[in-house]
């Protein structure tokens, strides 16, 4: 492939709900492109942009897959980006370096939640967008139908480009309402055509729509228009391609992925009215050491720089790193800054990636996309720069975990090999946590949602050959006391020779602050403990303090007050006094009335008004408290309550099903409560059972 001109680059995210047609739309352009000779099927496993084992296993898109093509004297970076919502972090990453969004639509199904919600996530990122209705040949599909919805949601702003050749089974080709000119399917290829004079009447509403929203994007124009002149095709084009490109019109075009119908038009239309990297605004970054911040312009005689947007972990060919060039030619050969970690790394080979082809290539110009591999310190989000001029860019933003389950190796000895194959997955996936939670001894994995979690333990079995089972995630519950109690320790040993003799008497009593683990009191007087011995008392209480009475969990909110006791004038040694101290933390905390605490959970729910009443209904059934509502820009409303945590960690998959995925939560520890006594009694048997295995 070769080196194209920033100019002649088209950056596009195809975007959608789950099952729109997205990856076949991308197969067909690829098809009109001249790189396939027959079109793949997602059944099938067979399409270039959905290449990985789990993808093809499950026909859905699980990861945003570049497929550049050719067409027209442009190169178009088209990335595949994967409809379902346990991804999200794939969209976030695509969107940063599209400059352009296709947003799919199944013809059928009309305006879904993943449309919403990629519509809210381009209006986010600030780039002009077009909108696909797909699977123009299934029954019962009705355009003008699917319109009165589209400018019901988006406004005024949408204006259909194109309209169908007929409709459902009969669904045929398209005809352009910009040129004025029909385009109808003959084999597999489409194939311009005259107007029919019978559709030339219901043609000309939509065009006078188009005339008004050209006219309404410059003053010249728009004296023209209400002149009655008529305005050139040029003046047109230039009208509408602004329009676009200032988000003030969003295209609709018609197409069948399957039947490979208003494809190549939607091909000529990217290239058309979408822009090069040169027309956006460029990127912003901090200059190193200076403080300066400003736009670096897509310019591709200006000093190197790139930004890696994704990475690629591969057990076999090692580490992938796609990038977008914001500025420069990068060429092999060059060596880089990492200015994120300040490490230098060497360009050896520039590959472009089409699906999991990767094509190697000598240079890229500012705009395009590229892969290298094998770089040693760099991650996604990292900026690399020619040393002379280094600019860090703005940092990626991915969304935040909302679900954690426990994970353990199926093989002994496999211990180990988790937490490597992990920390290559997460290079691989910025939206996924793993750590190890020393308090309850467990893994946990967390992610965007449950499919999210069992598709990276796939993923860990098949690139690392690791399998490991989930579980529910151990709650690190809490144990205090609610009153004073006061209790003798005494330790005494005698085995020949040197024996061991400790004696204390303590206070045990509740601070009334459970974020305070432990307070020690010393009150002994007279010498009743000698001072030698009484930093050994404390040092046995916090170690006690490790495990409660109950359940063996963590003791918060003690204070423990040494007030008296005896000692041996030859005996009495810092480890005797441990021990007593020990005996009197097990008399004392069992007596002080010991109850279980159980972490709660501060929760911010948003969601649309119609499912207000479910939610709170639902929070309470969950022990929840609601503690206040208030608006949302986006028109939704966010509830603010507090819910244990016990209640919540599968919280993200309910939360979907109760909202059809329009609600989104998150949640961070506040405190700990008492646990009520029909659980707390639950959860001493299972720490007891769990003890005996």
């Amino acid at each position: 492939m070769k080196t194209y001109p920033t100019s002649n680059i088209r950056n596009v995210a195809i975007l959608g709900h789950s099952g729109s047609g997205k990856t076949t739309l991308t197969e067909a352009m690829a098809y009109n492109a001249g790189i396939i000779d027959r079109m793949g099927r997602v059944e099938d496993g067979t399409t270039i942009s959905d290449y990985d084992s789990e993808e093809t296993k499950r026909m859905i898109s699980i990861n945003a897959t570049t497929v550049p093509l050719e067409y027209g004297g442009h190169k178009i970076n088209v990335i595949d980006v994967p409809g379902y919502f346990d991804f999200l972090g794939e969209a976030s990453s695509s969107l940063r370096v599209a400059d352009g969004a296709v947003l799919v639509l199944d013809a059928l199904s009309g305006i879904e939640v993943g449309t919403e919600k990629s519509w809210e996530m381009i209006e986010n990122e600030k780039i002009p967008a077009v909108l696909v209705v797909n699977k123009m040949d299934r029954e019962n599909v009705k355009f003008e139908k699917i319109m009165e919805d589209l400018k019901e949601k988006f406004g005024n702003k949408v204006v259909p480009f194109e309209l169908p050749f007929g409709e459902g089974p009969e669904f045929n080709g398209v005809i352009n309402v910009v040129d004025m000119k029909g385009r109808e399917r003959k084999g597999d290829r489409c194939f311009d055509m005259p107007v029919p004079d019978d559709l030339k009447a219901k043609l000309e509403p939509f065009r006078e729509m188009i005339m008004e929203s050209v006219a309404q994007s410059d003053e010249d124009l728009m004296e023209k228009y209400f002149a009655g002149e008529e305005l050139t095709n040029s003046e047109i084009h230039a009208g509408l391609r602004k329009g676009v490109l200032e988000g003030e019109l969003i295209p609709v075009l018609c197409t069948s992925g399957t039947l490979n119908i208003g494809v190549e038009t939607l091909l000529s239309m990217l290239i058309e009215y979408f822009p090069s990297p040169e027309d956006t605004l460029g990127e912003m970054y901090d200059r190193q050491n200076s403080g300066e911040s400003g736009i670096k312009k897509y310019d591709s005689n200006s000093p190197v720089a790139i930004q890696i947007f994704k990475t690629i972990a591969d057990p076999y060919v090692g580490r992938l790193s796609l990038f977008k060039v914001i500025s420069g030619t990068l060429q092999s050969g060059m060596e880089l800054l990492n200015v994120n970690k300040n490490k230098k790394e060497k360009v050896n080979h520039i590959y472009i990636l089409r699906g999991k082809k990767q094509i190697e290539v000598e240079s890229l110009q500012a705009g395009d996309m590229g892969a290298l591999s094998k770089l040693t310190d760099t991650v996604t989000g990292d900026s690399l720069c020619d040393p002379k001029d280094p600019v860090e860019f703005r940092k990626l933003v991915f969304p935040e975990p909302v679900i954690s389950l426990g994970v353990e190796p199926k093989s002994k000895g496999d211990e180990d090999k988790i937490g490597s194959g992990f920390t290559k997955l997460q290079e691989e996936d910025q939206t996924l946590h793993v750590e190890r939670n020393a308090e309850t001894k467990q893994t946990l994995i967390s992610g965007l949602g449950e499919m999210h979690i069992e598709i990276v333990c796939e993923k860990l079995k098949n690139k690392f050959g690791i399998e490991v089972s989930l579980a529910e995630p151990k709650i690190p519950y809490r144990e205090t006391i609610k009153k004073k109690a006061t209790a003798e320790g005494k330790h005494k040993k005698q085995s020949g020779g040197r024996g061991q003799f400790g004696h204390v008497w303590i206070d045990f009593e509740p601070i009334g602050d459970t974020d305070i683990e432990f307070e020690f009191v010393d009150k002994v007087v007279g010498g009743a403990v000698p001072r030698n011995f009484i930093p050994a008392v404390e040092k046995g209480l916090r170690d006690c303090i490790k495990e409660g009475v109950l359940a063996k969990y963590p003791v918060v909110g003690l204070r423990a007050t040494l007030f008296d006791g005896s000692f041996h004038a030859v005996d009495s040694d810092e480890m005797s006094f441990k021990m007593a101290a020990s005996l009197a933390y097990k008399k004392g905390l069992k007596e002080a009335n010991p109850v279980i605490l159980e972490p709660i959970y501060k929760v911010e729910i948003t969601v649309p008004d119609d499912y207000m009443g479910d939610i709170m209904g639902d929070l309470n059934k969950k022990r929840g408290r609601i503690l206040g509502m208030e608006p949302t820009e986006n028109g939704k409303q966010k509830i603010i309550a507090e819910a244990p945590y016990a209640e919540m960690f599968k919280y993200a998959t309910e939360l979907r099903s109760m909202t059809h995925a329009r609600g989104d939560f998150s949640m961070e520890f506040t405190r700990y409560e008492e646990l009520p006594t029909q659980f707390a009694d639950k959860v001493i048997e299972k720490a007891h059972e769990e003890s005996n295995e």
